[in-house]
């Protein structure tokens, strides 16, 4: 058997070791790493006794990044260029059908976050990009051409800010002066609307949220990817998600929730809802498991994590 993986990454992953848990490795095992990202999850996989890891981003920097690590595993990785929303067709192509365990880092990294020319924060000036692919339209594309309406749907639906038309409003009114070219320029607008306050949060964090979520179409992925997850993995599976916001967080636990064929409790008030039809194709879904307080002191990007995790069963995927 291949030698473990022994050097150190330069990146611990939020919830490294309640991940690799849920995952539940065993020796000759086939896992797949959804979001690539620094490599954290994968160094850490490919640290236990699997065949096989293949590991997916669509971030073209993070894949010329992994080069190195896919030649320190001596053919035990495969990293692949694209959208994990594909990965069950992205696999078939190298003649992969089902695999033994699936983890998912959901949302922006720390290395995107960090390089401001990235444009995904405000934290330091750069370019309004935040185009995890480098391709298609950028957040300067959307907020210098969609409409108030659509910029207000953006932030209160995907960034959940409750004042939504106002920052809408005043984005609209500004660009008809300067076009906006900058994550600062743009910043500041927002801020300016919300009354210039800064308190522990930063008030453009949401509209930053909700713009980089539309412009990724993130939790359109994150359903594509949980249902390429439930059709990839074999009966006995496991399946690990750690996702960073409440938008997130729902996405996963109602396809889990649905999946696992349990049922919210309903109002007396109103008609029962109906049970499902279809065969469970999950089974002992996790409750949430948070950072420990240690590891958000180490970390203060883990606090808002959350990992909810799964069992495949033998019933098939309910869009078979």
């Amino acid at each position: 058997m291949t030698a473990p993986i022994q050097s150190v990454s330069p990146h611990i992953p939020v919830l490294r070791d309640e991940v690799l848990a849920a995952m539940d490795l065993r020796e000759a095992d086939v896992a797949v790493d959804a979001t690539f990202g620094a490599g954290g999850y994968t160094r850490a996989i490919l640290a236990q006794p699997v065949a096989k890891v293949y590991a997916f981003d669509r971030d073209p920097n993070a894949i010329q990044a992994g080069q190195a690590l896919v030649a320190e595993a001596g053919g035990r990785l495969t990293l692949i260029h694209g959208r994990f929303g594909e990965m069950l067709e992205l696999l078939a192509e190298r003649g992969v059908t089902q695999v033994d365990a699936i983890a998912f880092d959901i949302g922006v990294s720390s290395m995107q976050l960090d390089q401001a020319e990235r444009g995904f924060s405000f934290q330091n000036d750069g370019p309004l990009d935040m185009r995890m692919e480098q391709a298609g339209p950028s957040a300067a594309d959307v907020v210098n051409t969609a409409s108030e309406e659509e910029l207000a749907d953006i932030f209160y639906y995907y960034g959940e800010e409750p004042k939504a038309r106002r920052v809408a409003k005043a984005i609209v009114k500004a660009r008809l002066t300067e076009s906006f070219s900058r994550t600062e320029q743009l910043a500041e607008v927002i801020r300016a609307s919300l009354g210039g306050r800064r308190g522990p949060k930063d008030p453009a964090t949401r509209s930053f949220q909700g713009l980089r979520i539309h412009v990724n179409a993130e939790l359109d992925q994150l359903r594509d990817g949980l249902r390429a997850a439930e059709k990839l993995l074999r009966p006995g599976g496991r399946l690990a998600v750690v996702s960073f916001h409440s938008l997130e967080d729902r996405v996963v636990k109602t396809f889990l929730r649905e999946r696992s064929g349990a049922v919210a409790g309903g109002s007396r008030h109103l008609p029962e809802r109906p049970q499902p039809t279809k065969a469970p194709s999950f089974e002992r879904v996790s409750k949430a498991v948070r950072p420990s307080d240690e590891e958000t002191a180490r970390n203060p990007r883990a606090r808002s994590a959350t990992l909810r995790s799964a069992v495949r069963t033998s019933a098939p995927s309910w869009e078979n």
